[in-house]
This record gives structure tokens, sequence and C-alpha cells, in this order.
């Protein structure tokens, strides 16, 4: 159940033709359309909405929660991507730490990696003892049934990406000043531990795929493809419905009653940086 090496079915993954951008921005934005309306039914409802993203380091999670998240009120959709834990954060009861950014009624919360740090990045680079990756892959089943039993839909989908795509990204990220950002010394770790990670990503299935709380797995290698078919599935998965919105008119503007706008030169304004721009 590891992630594909760069042969076989990986590989043909890999060269597979990518979805042409016209067809995939034409079903992105039909499927966006459709978030908006889980969004308003999720407020009418009251309902509780977990979406979990996980996967290998540059698998595409976070280009599909912007896709998820851009068109929708972020009073409503939070994201979720905390930092390393503090000190006194490491000595708390393991979930402790997430379960404060569980959702209230009418919100939606996506967590750009969750509590699975501990059964992946922390049992392969050492930061955590055997015995805490032990009790966590005991308590977590029992957490995420905890979940849904008080009525959150929880959703988990795990992006699998092949070894050659997966290296392809992080040499674009060390080339694009503007990607630079994305990648750090630990997530290069992940080349020389590919294996390491395959088999606590298999360990970790084995003990959290639960009927309760399954994991959904995404094809990664083509992230068009993976936007669409992770949104789909999700929109697939949730008993929303149509929301009537509120009659809402425009109210004609009123008459002015003499305002006058102060001079211009009483303002400091931003420099026109786009009149020195040539096509």
């Amino acid at each position: 159940m590891g992630d594909k090496k760069g042969t076989g079915a990986g590989k043909g993954a890999g060269k597979r033709k990518k979805l042409p951008r016209p067809l995939y921005e034409r079903e992105l934005y039909r499927l966006q359309t459709e978030l908006a309306k889980l969004q308003e039914w999720v407020r009418a409802e009251g309902a509780r909405v977990v979406v979990v993203f996980e996967g290998r380091d540059a698998a595409g999670k976070g280009s599909t929660i912007k896709r998820v998240t851009e068109r929708l009120n972020p009073r409503v959709v939070r994201i979720v991507a905390l930092p390393r834990p503090t000190e006194r954060e490491r000595t708390q009861w393991y979930f402790q730490r997430y379960t404060q950014y569980l959702p209230a009624a009418g919100e939606i919360v996506l967590f750009d990696r969750s509590w699975y740090n501990r059964a992946g990045v922390e049992r392969v680079m050492g930061f955590c003892t055997k015995d805490e990756h032990q009790r966590f892959l005991h308590q977590c089943p029992i957490f995420e049934r905890m979940l849904v039993e008080d009525g959150i839909l929880l959703r988990k989908y795990w992006f699998s990406v092949s070894d050659e795509v997966q290296e392809e990204r992080f040499r674009r990220r060390l080339e694009d000043p503007t990607r630079r950002w994305k990648i750090s010394a630990m997530d290069l770790e992940s080349i020389t531990r590919w294996e390491a990670y395959s088999r606590a990503k298999d360990e970790m299935f084995v003990h959290t795929d639960i009927p309760e709380a399954p994991w959904y797995v995404v094809e990664s290698d083509d992230k068009r493809r993976a936007r669409l078919n992770m949104i789909a599935h999700l929109l697939s998965s949730v008993p929303y419905e149509p929301v009537t919105p509120p009659d809402l008119e425009l109210p004609p503007r009123p008459p002015s009653t003499g305002y006058e706008r102060p001079p211009r030169d009483l303002q400091t304004y931003v420099p026109d940086h786009a009149a020195g721009l040539r096509e």
C-alpha cells in the first residue's frame, strides 16, 4: 500500500496525459459552485465537517486545499496548518493539540496535515518514541470514532505521488524563488527515506483505515485530476442539498446631501506602478 516507485504503475501514471486546462478549469468552476452550495447547507443545518489532507511532501495537498477554499467564506471554512509543537504541547495528551481546532456547528475545518504527523514524519524521523507511536495507532481509531459518533462528518484523503514526480516537483521548487519557501531540508530527507515512509504509511493504514472513518487515496501525479477527483468525491460523500438564499435587491442610491470629498493632495497614494508596465 506504499506510494508508487518510478516503475510499473507509478511510471505509467506519471506519463499519463495531463487533463487539458480548459476542461479542467470548466469542471473546477462547476465543482466550486457545488462547494458553495455545500457550505451554505453546512451553515443552515449546523453541520460539522472535518477534512484531513495527508500524503507525501509535494503530493499536491496544499494546491488542492487552495482550490477547495478559494471561492468559499473563510469564516465558515477554516484551514488548520499547525507548526511544530511547543514545549508545553509536547507534554499534553497527543490529540489535545488538535481538538481545539475542531469545528463548531456550521463550520468546515480542513487539516493541512493533522494528528497523523505522529504516524508519518514523527515516526520516520525519530521525533516520537516507539511507545508513543504504538499508543497513537491504538488511540487514533478510538479518537476518530468518538468524532463520528458525536456527529462530525470526517473525511480523510491520502495524496499518493510517485517518487519521480515528487523529485521533479522538488526540483522546480528549488529553482523557483516564489516556491522556494515550500521546501526544507526535512522535505529532501523524504527522498532518501522513501521506503521508510512507505512502511510507516502502510502500518498507519492497517490501524486507522476503519469503517467509520476510511482512508480515500487520491492519485496525484497529475495535480489537475487529483484536485477534481478529490473535490468530486467529497461532494458525493456529504448528503447536502441546495439552500434557497434570501431575496436581496440593491437599494436605490439616495440623492446627494452636499458631501464633498477632501482634496486628493491631502492624502498619500501608492505610486502607480502599473502605469510603467509595457506589453
